[in-house]
């Protein structure tokens, strides 16, 4: 483990509402608690980063390519229609990416997914495989 990374710790808010599918080179890899939607996070594991610009140049690259090979899968696994992208961090301060899988008939559709409507709890089994398709396609096993 980097030194940078043993001082690192996951918000407790991003703990509650996540279920955990494991780290890439730069970021952990998390699924939001709401089957509405194919939604995760990928957090840089760096303490004390809040936005894009506090990380290195080089951790700002690998970050952006962890990005698009977590939105790459998720788009494979959903054939969803739209991806929205976004590190928004107005309640949790700590940087996290939002990449959520969008179509045109799901619950907020056109709006963005934040309050339109209360978490739906997942499927044991279905976010377990969801996972696991998700951790072969982004090369974690």
């Amino acid at each position: 483990m980097a030194p940078e990374e043993s001082a690192w710790s996951l918000h407790p808010r991003l703990k509650e509402d996540t279920i955990d599918i494991g780290d890439l080179p730069l970021s952990r890899v998390l699924v939001i608690k709401d089957a509405h939607y194919p939604w995760l996070l990928l957090i840089p594991r760096r303490p004390e980063i809040v936005e894009i610009i506090d990380l290195t140049e080089v951790e700002q690259a690998q970050l952006m390519t962890e990005i698009s090979r977590v939105a790459r899968a998720l788009k494979e696994i959903t054939k969803c229609e739209k991806l929205n992208i976004a590190a928004l961090g107005n309640v949790v301060p700590q940087l996290h990416v939002h990449i959520i899988a969008r179509r045109s008939s799901d619950a907020a559709w056109p709006r963005p997914v934040w309050g339109v409507m209360p978490p739906l709890a997942h499927d044991a089994e279905e976010v377990q495989r969801f996972a696991s398709a998700l951790r072969r396609r982004i090369w974690l096993g």
